[in-house]
């Protein structure tokens, strides 16, 4: 899997010879996921996710760059953007002890209905926004950075900063309703 002599250039390679020549470096960056990840499967898991976006941004890689150390560098940055979505989501899960009798008595007596008229607005809210805004809102919401997103839809960062802040006025306008009653029982304010 080292480095081969016929290489191609972009311009003269195919998709498929890119996606052949990313796939067979499998295994190199099975070993070097491992050193970030400590854990077979989370390796693995980083791998494929290395893979896809290589394939996927195909067209970002520039003739005369390494090929691993591209690869590298996009598992490398999946791994921190992976770790710090971890982080976030981690900070607002509440640790029992942390929970107050009031909130505790609050979401006891909740049920799973009541969620679900919820998500229906929020799955509602977000079916009304027109596609410039609901997509770089959805992908900055899964964790992709502004400059991955501008990227992605081949639009300036400003735009994308733009419409994910608009996209978050118009859903906050939708979901008015939801405020006072999650702003007072949570401690939102």
């Amino acid at each position: 899997m080292g480095y081969s002599p016929s290489f191609k250039t972009l311009d003269s390679m195919t998709k498929i010879e890119f996606d052949t020549l990313v796939s067979q470096q499998a295994e190199s960056l099975k070993a070097y996921a491992l050193h970030f990840t400590h854990d077979d499967e989370d390796a693995n898991d980083l791998v494929q996710d290395t893979v896809l976006k290589a394939i996927t941004y195909y067209n970002k890689f520039r003739e005369g760059t390494n090929l691993k150390g591209w690869l590298y560098t996009i598992m490398k940055n999946t791994f921190i953007n992976n770790y710090r979505r971890f982080i976030k989501m981690s900070s607002f899960v509440t640790k029992s002890d942390e929970i107050s009798s009031a909130n505790l008595a609050y979401s006891a007596t909740n049920n799973q209905g009541e969620n679900k008229f919820v998500m229906d607005d929020i799955k509602h809210a977000l079916s009304n926004l027109s596609e410039e805004y609901y997509v770089p809102f959805t992908m900055y919401f899964e964790g992709y950075k502004y400059h991955e997103i501008a990227d992605y839809l081949d639009i300036p960062i400003g735009t994308v900063k733009t419409r994910i802040h608009v996209a978050r006025k118009m859903l906050k306008k939708s979901l008015k309703s939801y405020e006072e009653v999650y702003s007072s029982n949570w401690g939102f304010a």
